[in-house]
């Protein structure tokens, strides 16, 4: 049996895995936000209620909103800052008596994508997460990969390739919170086009608000989802430069327009080097599942 565990900013869920994939069992409880201490116990007794209602014990994968450090094995680059500096995955192997797998939570969709989701069968998956923030993962093989630094997939916080005007004023106007600007997730983010629908309106929406006004033929909102498609088209566009995966696939809240899938592959096409672009771009097999499940996934080989 797989345990993975999704540390999230408001919700920590634990999932447990069969040897085929199948959901023996799952749970989540409200994140002692501010604690670690706290955090780090409701974590351990996920894991126990777990092997309780299950009657088994399991191998324990978990995902964060950010990476271990290689240089101390302490949590760095967590938008969930109380675990910044901590030695997490140290503390739960102490607490659970047992090895524990760490990554970033986007990674751990690309690592579920890739072993049994919208990714199954290709090698190099890149994994994207447009939601409140914008994050992306790397799997090779089925397996996630976190490079030397630990930033693997921090697509988000590199700047927005190939700037018109309006997007070096957005830049200005919307600093990243990681205290740079320009940064891809300040666009790109669900946060993102919603900031943009606000610019261009005067109007406080939220983007499935906004999506629904583009369907009424809202000029505005029509506008600001053209934009959005053009700027995340250049940000991928640019990993297409680099690292050319064999499948994209989209996860969090604007994965869920439809209309991406359609419009996406053409306008790509015209920022990356050569002006071919076949890459298949996929809504998250797994949805929100995708996180948690990828985390139990971390152990991919468990006999």
């Amino acid at each position: 049996m797989r345990i993975g565990i999704d540390l999230g900013g408001t919700k920590i869920e634990a999932i447990a895995l069969d040897k085929q994939g199948a959901t023996l069992f799952r749970h989540r409880v409200a994140t002692p936000k501010g604690d670690y201490h706290q955090t780090m116990r409701a974590v351990t007794e996920l894991v126990r209620l777990v092997e309780e209602k299950t009657g088994q014990q399991g191998s324990v994968g978990i995902g964060i909103p950010g990476s271990l450090s290689r240089l101390t094995q302490r949590v760095k680059n967590a938008n969930s800052a109380w675990l910044n500096g901590q030695p997490l995955r140290e503390d739960l192997q102490k607490m659970l008596g047992r090895e524990v797998r760490v990554a970033n939570d986007a990674n751990c969709l690309a690592v579920s994508e890739a072993q049994d989701g919208a990714a199954a069968g290709f090698q190099t998956v890149f994994a994207v997460i447009i939601g409140t923030g914008c994050g992306a993962g790397v799997a090779l093989n089925g397996l996630s990969h976190n490079g030397s630094n630990g930033n693997a997939g921090e697509w988000g916080h590199n700047p927005l390739p190939w700037m018109d005007e309006d997007e070096v004023r957005f830049s200005q106007e919307v600093p990243c919170y990681c205290g740079k600007a320009g940064c891809i997730e300040t666009f790109v983010s669900g946060t993102g086009f919603a900031t943009d629908y606000h610019r261009l309106s005067g109007i406080e929406q939220q983007g499935p608000a906004i999506v629904g006004l583009v369907e009424k033929q809202d000029p505005l909102a029509e506008l600001a989802l053209s934009r959005y498609e053009t700027r995340l088209a250049k940000s991928l566009a640019h990993v297409v430069n680099i690292l050319d995966p064999e499948v994209i696939v989209l996860g969090g809240g604007m994965s869920n327009v439809e209309r991406l899938y359609q419009t996406l592959p053409q306008l790509i096409k015209p920022w990356v080097l050569g002006g071919e672009f076949a890459t298949p771009i996929r809504k998250a097999m797994h949805g929100d599942s995708s996180g948690v499940r990828g985390a139990a996934w971390l152990w991919p080989h468990q006999q």
